[in-house]
C-alpha cells in the first residue's frame, strides 16, 4: 500500500519467514538490502526490519547470521560483500554466538580483505577470552600469513605474539604457526616473523627445530644468517642442484574440418554473433558461408533465415574497428539480402580492422559471383597459422577448378602460412601454374618473408598531437615505442610484398608510431583475430599492438600477451617491451597474463633476459611502470620455479637503476634479486650493486644491495 514503510510491508506478509532466508541466495542483492539509510525512518531499512523481525521471533537469529557468514564466505563484488558484512555487524553476533561459529569465521580468512580483517578481528577477540576452539590460531595464521595484504599480515604476527606472552605454555604452537610466515615474498614481514620467533623460541623447546629449519629456507638471504643463529647452525644446503622449472611447450591445437552442412553453418554463426567468438569459430564459419553458398545456395539461404531474423544488421559505428560479428554481412550476402557498402571504420580503425573488413566485403562480393569454392586462408591451426601442404592442396584443387582467389584471401593465406624445408611440398608448389600459385611458391622458396629491424625511441604523444583536440589524455605520458622497420629503412622491403593486396601489405609495412595511431590502438581493443593475421610474424605483431600494450590501464590487451609468446617469428625488442608493459599493468589479471607469456617465451627458448631487464629498467625510469607492481610480478613469476630466468632479467635491469639516484622501489626489487641469485646458484659481482652497497646509511636500497653483494660473492667463493 502507498506509504507504508519497509517495515509495516514486512511484518504483514505472510511469505516473510519462508522467503527472507531465501534473500541470501540471490546475485547482487547486497546494495538492495544495504540501501539508502534514513536515519529519521529506520524503519525503511532492511538490516532494521531483519533485527526487528527476528527480535519478535518471526525469523530466526541465529539462521540469518549463519546465512550472513556463509554468503560472505561465498565471495562476490566488493559493493555486495560490503553489504553483507554491514548486516551481519548490524546484528552484533554475541560472544557466545561467535564462539558457536568460529569455524564459520575461520573460512572468512580467505575472504576479501575487509571481510578477512573483520573475521581475524573476531577470532582474536576469542582467543584473547580462552574462547577459540583448539587448533584454530594454528589454522588461521597459516590462512592469513601468506596473503599478500601485509596490514593482515602483520596483525596476524601480533596476534600469535600477544597469545604467546598471555600464556607461554602456546610457544610451541605459536613459533609453528609462525614459521608460515617465513616464505611470504615481503622481506619485512619475514623479518617480524622472525623477530616474534625469537621471542618465544626458548619456551618452545628443542622438538619445534626441525620444522623451523625446513620453513627456514624459504627465508629471504636477507635473513638466512640471522636465521641460523637463531635456530642453531647453517640452514640445510638444498639436497639437489637447481633445476629450473619452466611450464611445458604449448602444443598446437588443430582446427577442425570444414563445416558439413548449411544448418551446421547456420548453428555455428548464430554462436558467433551472440558472443565473442574465437579465431578458430569464425574462420570455419567464414569459410562455411562461402562453400555453402557455392554447392547450394538456396538451402544456405533457408537455413540462415532465422538467424538472421534474429540477428539483424546494426550497422558500422563511426568510431569502432570492423568486428568478427561483421561476418552478418557476408551471411546477409549468401541469403541475397542487402549488404552495407563499406565495413571499414570512417574515423579511427586499424589496419587489422582493415584487413577483417576487406576479407569480409571480398567474401560477400564472391559470394554474389558464385566462382569461388572455398576459402584459402582458413587456419590449420588454433594460433592462424596455416600448414603449407595444406595450402598447396588448396590451390591445386582451384586450378582444377579453373578458378582465382581473391586478392584479400591469397594475401591472408600467404601471411599464414608456416614456411617449411620438406622437399616433398616445395616440389608440389612448384608445380602450380597459377597466378595464384606463382607467388605461394616464391614466398615458400624464400622461406617466408625477412624479419625486420626494430628501432626503439622514447615517444611523447602529447607533443606530436600538440594543438589536437584529444591532447590532454597525454599530458606527461612518455613511452618507449618500436618503429618498424623505422622511416629511415623504408626501403628494405622493396619487393618482399609480392602479391599481397594494400590492406595486408600495411601490416608489414613501415610503421612509426604518432599521436594519432596512440588514440587510435588506446580506444581500440585488439582481439585474438589480430593475432591470427600474422601467426608468424611476432615481432611485427607486437610492435603494431604496442599502443595498446603501453596502456597498462586499459583492459584486454595484456591478455593477448600469452596468445603472442605462443605465436611463430623473432621474439625482439617490440615483443620483449610488450611483455615489460605487461608486468607493470594496473590490473592483477593482466599481470598474471604477462607472467604466462614471460615464461613461456622462457621455456620456448625465446627469451632475452638481459633485454627485457634493460626495458624494465627503461619503463620504471620514464614512469610508463610502477616498481610497486613489477615487484610483486617478478617475485611471483620466480616463485613458479623460474629463479633463474628471473635473475637474468634483474641482473641487467638492476645497473641503469643504481646509476645515480635510484629508481623508487628499486629496494624491493634488489630484494627479489637476491632471493632469485641465491636459489638460482648466480655469482659474479655487478658493479652498481658493489657500489650501492657501499655507500652510508640503511636505506632499502643500501641495505639490500649488501645482502645481495653477499650473496653472489658467497656463491661465487662456494662454488
Amino acid at each position: 500500500m502507498t506509504g507504508e514503510t519497509l517495515w509495516e510491508r514486512l511484518s504483514n506478509d505472510p511469505f516473510v519467514p519462508l522467503l527472507t532466508p531465501r534473500l541470501f541466495e540471490l546475485d547482487e542483492i547486497g546494495s538492495m538490502l544495504d540501501g539508502p539509510r534514513d536515519e529519521q525512518r529506520p524503519e525503511d531499512w532492511w538490516p532494521t526490519c531483519l533485527i526487528r523481525l527476528a527480535e519478535q521471533g518471526t525469523l530466526d537469529r541465529g539462521v540469518l547470521i549463519e546465512r550472513c557468514l556463509a554468503r560472505l564466505a561465498r565471495g562476490g563484488r566488493t559493493s555486495d560483500q560490503r553489504s553483507f558484512l554491514k548486516l551481519l555487524q548490524a546484528f552484533a553476533p554475541t560472544v557466545e554466538e561467535r564462539t558457536a561459529r568460529a569455524r564459520s569465521y575461520l573460512a572468512l580468512l580467505d575472504a576479501l580483505p575487509f571481510v578477512a580483517a573483520y573475521a581475524q578481528q573476531v577470532l582474536a577477540e576469542l582467543d584473547e577470552a580462552g574462547l577459540l576452539p583448539s587448533g584454530l590460531l594454528a589454522e588461521a595464521s597459516a590462512a592469513v600469513l601468506l596473503r599478500t595484504e601485509k596490514k593482515l599480515v602483520r596483525s596476524q604476527l601480533g596476534w600469535l605474539d600477544g597469545a604467546a606472552r598471555r600464556d607461554p605454555a602456546r610457544a610451541d604452537e605459536v613459533v609453528l604457526a609462525t614459521a608460515h610466515a617465513f616464505g611470504h615474498p615481503d622481506p619485512d614481514l619475514q623479518s617480524r616473523a622472525l623477530g616474534v620467533t625469537a621471542r618465544h623460541l626458548h619456551r618452545a623447546g628443542a622438538a619445534v627445530l626441525p620444522q623451523l629449519r625446513a620453513a627456514a629456507e624459504l627465508l629471504n638471504p636477507a635473513h638466512t644468517a640471522r636465521a641460523g643463529e637463531l635456530l642453531g647452525g647453517e640452514l640445510p644446503a638444498p639436497a639437489e642442484a637447481y633445476r629450473e622449472l619452466l611450464p611445458p611447450m604449448p602444443v598446437p591445437v588443430p582446427v577442425p574440418g570444414p563445416l558439413d552442412s548449411p544448418e551446421e553453418v547456420a548453428e555455428e554463426l548464430a554462436s558467433v554473433l551472440a558472443g565473442d567468438p574465437d579465431a578458430v569459430a569464425f574462420e570455419r564459419v567464414l569459410d562455411g558461408l562461402v562453400r555453402h553458398a557455392h554447392r547450394d545456395r538456396p538451402a544456405l539461404a533457408r537455413a540462415l533465415e532465422p538467424v538472421l531474423h534474429a540477428h539483424p544488421w546494426s550497422g558500422t559505428h563511426r568510431w569502432a574497428d570492423c568486428s568478427p560479428r561483421a561476418v552478418l554481412h557476408v551471411a546477409l550476402a549468401a541469403a541475397g539480402q542487402a549488404t552495407p557498402e563499406t565495413l571499414r571504420s570512417p574515423g579511427f580503425g586499424t589496419e587489422f580492422g582493415n584487413v577483417l573488413a576487406g576479407r569480409l566485403e571480398e567474401a560477400a562480393d564472391r559470394i554474389r559471383t558464385g566462382r569461388t569454392p572455398f576459402l584459402l586462408a582458413t587456419p590449420t591451426s588454433a594460433t592462424g597459422a596455416l600448414d603449407t601442404a595444406t595450402l598447396i592442396d588448396r590451390l591445386a584443387a582451384y586450378e582444377a577448378a579453373g578458378a582465382e582467389p581473391g586478392a584479400a584471401d591469397l594475401s591472408q593465406a600467404l601471411l599464414r602460412v608456416v614456411p617449411t624445408e620438406e622437399t616433398e611440398v616445395l616440389a608440389a608448389a612448384e608445380r602450380l601454374g597459377s597466378p595464384a600459385g606463382q607467388p605461394a611458391a616464391r614466398r615458400l622458396r624464400a622461406r617466408g618473408l625477412p624479419a625486420q629491424p626494430s628501432i626503439r625511441r622514447r615517444f611523447t604523444p602529447a607533443q606530436d598531437l600538440k594543438g589536437h583536440w584529444r591532447m590532454h589524455e597525454f599530458e606527461g605520458v612518455v613511452l618507449t615505442v618500436i618503429d618498424q622497420p623505422g622511416a629511415e629503412c623504408a626501403d628494405r622491403r622493396d619487393g618482399a610484398d609480392d602479391r599481397l593486396a594494400p590492406d595486408f601489405a600495411e601490416l608489414l609495412g613501415p610503421l612509426v608510431h604518432s599521436g594519432l595511431r596512440t588514440i587510435r590502438y588506446r580506444h581500440g581493443t585488439p582481439t585474438r583475430h589480430w593475432l591470427a593475421a600474422l601467426p608468424n610474424h611476432r615481432e611485427e605483431l607486437a610492435a603494431r599492438l604496442l599502443d595498446a600494450f603501453a596502456h597498462t590501464g586499459s583492459r584486454g590487451a595484456a591478455q593477448l600477451l600469452p596468445h603472442l609468446a605462443e605465436a611463430d617469428g623473432p621474439a625482439g625488442p617490440a615483443v620483449h617491451l610488450a611483455v615489460g608493459y605487461g608486468l607493470g599493468a594496473r590490473r592483477p589479471e593482466d599481470r598474471a597474463a604477462a607472467v604466462d607469456a614471460l615464461l613461456l617465451l622462457a621455456a620456448r627458448g625465446d627469451l632475452d633476459g638481459p633485454l627485457l631487464g634493460r626495458e624494465l629498467a627503461e619503463l620504471l625510469l620514464i614512469g610508463a611502470v610502477k616498481a610497486n607492481r613489477l615487484t610483486d610480478t617478478l617475485r611471483a613469476a620466480a616463485t613458479t620455479g623460474a629463479y633463474g630466468t628471473v635473475w637474468s632479467v634483474l641482473a641487467a635491469a638492476l645497473p641503469q637503476l643504481l646509476t645515480a639516484t635510484p629508481a623508487r622501489g628499486t629496494g624491493e626489487l634488489l630484494a627479489v634479486a637476491a632471493d632469485c641469485a641465491r636459489r638460482s646458484g648466480a655469482y659474479g659481482p655487478i658493479a652498481e650493486v658493489s657500489a650501492a652497497a657501499e655507500r652510508g646509511g640503511t636505506s632499502r636500497v643500501v641495505k639490500e644491495a649488501r645482502t645481495l653483494r653477499e650473496v653472489l660473492a658467497g656463491a661465487s667463493t662456494g662454488g
